[in-house]
């Protein structure tokens, strides 16, 4: 097994939290984008009278896919290193420049 040498050791802490920041700050916005992108075609299709939808129908959807979306997001918080600095770095850089 190969070891890491104690003079460059203490670099894999900060770059790694860094790293997992950068990627999940880009998979944010694009996800972002993509979800606004999708807002826009719904509401266009809504308003040209392609597809009708009422507000209950949009709360009941929100209503099953909620729950789902949340009981993820505990699952990857406990993942995540949200408490490093060096993830909120990360995660502001992939955000602004993802």
């Amino acid at each position: 097994m190969m070891s890491i040498p104690p003079e460059i050791a203490w670099v894999f802490p900060i770059i790694i939290p860094f790293l997992i920041g950068l990627l999940i700050g880009a998979i944010a916005k694009r996800t972002l984008k993509l979800m606004l992108l999708l807002a826009s075609l719904v509401i266009l299709l809504v308003i040209s009278g392609t597809v009708s939808l009422t507000f209950q129908d949009i709360y009941d959807r929100a209503m099953e896919f909620l729950p789902k979306l949340i009981s993820t997001g505990h699952g990857v918080i406990d993942i995540l290193p949200y408490s490093s600095v060096m993830f909120m770095i990360g995660l502001a850089v992939g955000l602004w420049k993802g």
